[in-house]
């Protein structure tokens, strides 16, 4: 079947008479029906069957047709990418991020790039890291926005920003006067913990393990996020991506740089063979420079 076989099948086929199909193509009825009877001459069977002035789908269109509904969600793939390839000002961005990104940061981004590109559309995923490659190899997003993440075959990695890790204590504690701690100050004290199954999490159980202290872990959590309500509520203090220590919720929380930094980054995953749109490439610009902006604000 040609391409304009498919077309007229699916339009046919969905609208259930030839009249629909003319409406939903924007052609004459007598166009449908050459092409269709064009596409069952090449076929070699019926495709469709008249019964009480009816058109009735055979049962080899019947078969056809998941095919066909595939490969036709795939021709509208190819038109959304080619048209937004084409626009900078109006089509789809589509985004997977890590949780702590989703709270103030991309919100904020989105909010002021739409005061800007008002025609724009953007479908937002927070997923975790290997959930966000999972997304890029379906194709479900144009990118993704992850903390060190590590190299994966078929897998773009381009840094966006640098930031730190910040120790967070509830404001009972008496460290009001400190801009800065280190792992010492933190030595006995209740720990709220992150899994160390994440990029993040490795990274920090390396430092807590080259440090010669001891924290009485009270909670493992999976986001910093949560790490983060729980100090807010007295249990602990926890060690948290600076991201999320600045975003907005629980006022009741004080942040510390650490000393020494421990840094990380925040990276932009993208498969190799697929190539940013122009939307795309000018949203990830303003992003930058709008996550400029807010890892310069005071903690």
């Amino acid at each position: 079947m040609r391409l304009r076989h498919i077309e007229v099948f699916h339009a046919v086929y969905t609208s259930g008479s030839i009249t629909g199909a003319a409406r939903l193509l924007n052609v004459s009825q007598p166009s449908i029906s050459k092409v269709l009877a064009h596409a069952e001459q090449q076929l070699g069977f019926p495709l469709f069957e008249r019964h009480k002035g009816k058109i009735v789908p055979t049962r080899e269109a019947d078969r056809l047709i998941e095919n066909v509904n595939e490969v036709y969600r795939n021709i509208n793939e190819l038109r959304r990418i080619s048209k937004n390839l084409g626009s900078a000002e109006t089509g789809v961005v589509r985004i997977a991020m890590t949780p702590a990104l989703g709270i103030d940061l991309i919100p904020a981004a989105i909010s002021s790039y739409l005061a800007q590109h008002p025609d724009t559309v953007f479908e937002i995923e927070t997923l975790h890291l290997h959930q966000v490659v999972r997304a890029l190899r379906e194709m479900r997003v144009d990118f993704g926005i992850v903390f060190s993440p590590p190299v994966t075959p078929g897998i773009k990695i381009d840094h966006l920003a640098a930031a730190e890790f910040v120790v967070i204590a509830n404001k009972s504690m008496d460290w009001a006067d400190r801009t800065k701690l280190s792992m010492d100050d933190l030595d006995g004290l209740d720990f709220v913990n992150l899994n160390a199954r994440s990029p993040l999490g490795r990274i920090l159980a390396t430092r807590i393990e080259s440090s010669d202290i001891q924290l009485r872990t009270v909670a493992n959590v999976e986001t910093y996020q949560m790490a983060k309500a729980l100090v807010a509520h007295g249990v602990g203090v926890a060690l948290i991506d600076e991201i999320t220590a600045r975003s907005s919720g629980h006022d009741q929380v004080n942040a510390f740089y650490l000393d020494p930094p421990l840094p990380f980054e925040i990276s932009i995953l993208h498969t190799v063979s697929d190539p940013f749109s122009v939307i795309t490439q000018r949203f990830i610009a303003h992003l930058k420079s709008e996550m400029t902006a807010f890892l310069e604000r005071p903690l």
